[in-house]
């Protein structure tokens, strides 16, 4: 059986301690064979009453608590079934993912909120954009800092790119001065922002979040429904915890009689049998890093970007003026360009890699995942940033003087879309998507 189909740690199965929650096992599976799955399905058990006891134990909507409506409220919709999708990258991100199948049906037994994939939806992610700014949430700082990365680099492709399409334009060093500034400055940007992902990667919810709160709710004649709504206050993601800004998860408990809290897999303990636990890491124990991370496709996308960044931060330093212009030939090749090539080849390996823990398979395009097209157009700025790098030591011939910095502008812009998609995901906790638009089966 290839690795990719099952879970081998129970201390990184996801959701293990939420008994509502079905795991569909032939739905475990990731691209890659021999590394851990990116994907599996959950389907609710409406047969477990366990999360749906009526005696009152739970008063915060998730699982205990009955509610009457007697029609849709505003923004929902009924569903004929419902899918819990946990992904590896979604993990990472903080997010829960929701699939459904819509109904018209009045007897469809699942109300929930509207798909999050229309027009409307989407514009309200972006107004999102302009309004909030969670500084606490890890995936949000890794976005906007790849994103003002990113401007700075675009930036520095006009300077360096503009005066070779206009030479009239040019003003004194403003290839040197400005070209070189601009790139030690989006060189360490960069860095910056790989440092934070990767410490992200590091901090996966190992146990799963549901993020999802789910009642019953008796609608018409005391026909019953199952309601399920964003329940973001209950969720064990580090992304909600606004005490520093990188986050401490917060590690539920279970409670004494056994109850099961199905928006966090768990429920409270009495206070005197409260345990803790490292909800945050800086650095992996050593069985971890060989058992887990290193089977793990988003911890090696993460690895590799930053030791692409890292790599390529030589190329900014020596870009400073006083220091490129001081060098030998022989100097610039080694040292300036080479980084842009060993660089920028570790960023195609993380913007593959990034597209894969996406896909289903190696080879199927995954074109309805937010995550396919970050790592698709940060592949694209990789190909750009390291053709610079290739062209540089021809840089004395104009045509190739030319390419070079043509490939820098527009591998700036491809990763500036990347990183305005990236923007977008880290506010969308709650996606909510069709099986058509996922292509699942």
């Amino acid at each position: 059986m290839p690795w990719c189909t099952a879970f081998h740690s129970p201390s990184h199965e996801p959701l293990r301690d939420h008994r509502s929650l079905e795991l569909q096992h032939d739905h475990v599976d990731g691209p890659i064979s021999f590394l851990n799955p990116t994907r599996a399905a959950y389907k609710h058990n409406l047969g477990n009453n366990e999360s749906f006891d009526d005696t009152n134990k739970s008063s915060n909507g998730t699982g205990g608590q009955i509610s009457e409506a007697k029609e849709l409220q505003d923004g929902e919709q009924s569903a004929s079934n419902v899918e819990f999708v946990w992904s590896s990258r979604n993990n990472r991100k903080g997010r829960h993912a929701l699939i459904v199948d819509p109904s018209l049906d009045p007897t469809a037994p699942y109300i929930i909120p509207r798909v999050t994939t229309t027009l409307k939806e989407t514009a309200k992610g972006i107004g999102r954009m302009v309004t909030q700014y969670p500084y606490w949430d890890i995936s949000w700082l890794v976005a906007t800092i790849f994103t003002l990365g990113s401007c700075v680099w675009v930036i520095n492709a006009f300077l360096v790119f503009l005066p070779l399409v206009q030479p009239q334009t040019e003003f004194h060093n403003e290839i040197l001065t400005g070209g070189g500034v601009t790139a030690f400055i989006g060189a360490t940007v960069f860095e910056i922002g790989s440092v934070f992902l990767l410490i992200e990667a590091l901090n996966e919810n190992r146990s799963g979040c549901f993020g999802w709160a789910l009642e019953r709710a008796l609608v018409g004649d005391q026909e019953t429904k199952y309601r399920i709504k964003p329940n973001p206050d209950q969720c064990t993601h580090h992304h909600t915890d606004k005490k520093n800004i990188v986050g401490k998860g917060r590690v539920k408990q279970v409670s004494g009689d056994g109850s099961s809290d199905l928006s966090t897999g768990e429920s409270e303990k009495p206070q005197h049998e409260k345990s803790t636990g490292e909800s945050w890491i800086w650095f992996p124990s050593w069985q971890d890093l060989k058992a887990h991370y290193l089977r793990e496709l988003g911890f090696l996308a993460s690895l590799a970007q930053f030791c692409g960044a890292t790599i390529f931060w030589i190329s900014g330093f020596t870009a400073l003026p006083g220091v490129n212009d001081k060098m030998s030939q022989g100097l610039l090749d080694g040292i300036y360009w080479v980084p842009q090539i060993l660089g920028g080849s570790g960023f195609i390996i993380s913007g593959s890699l990034y597209m894969l823990e996406t896909q289903s398979k190696w080879y199927l395009p995954a074109w309805g995942v937010l995550g396919w097209h970050i790592g698709f157009w940060n592949l694209i700025g990789a190909f750009g940033f390291t053709l610079c790098g290739a062209l540089g030591p021809a840089y004395g011939n104009s045509g190739a003087e030319y390419q070079a910095s043509l490939a820098t502008y527009w591998g700036s812009w491809a990763f500036l879309i990347g990183s305005l998609v990236q923007w977008y995901e880290s506010l969308s906790k709650h996606p909510v998507e069709t099986r058509s638009t996922r292509n699942m089966p």
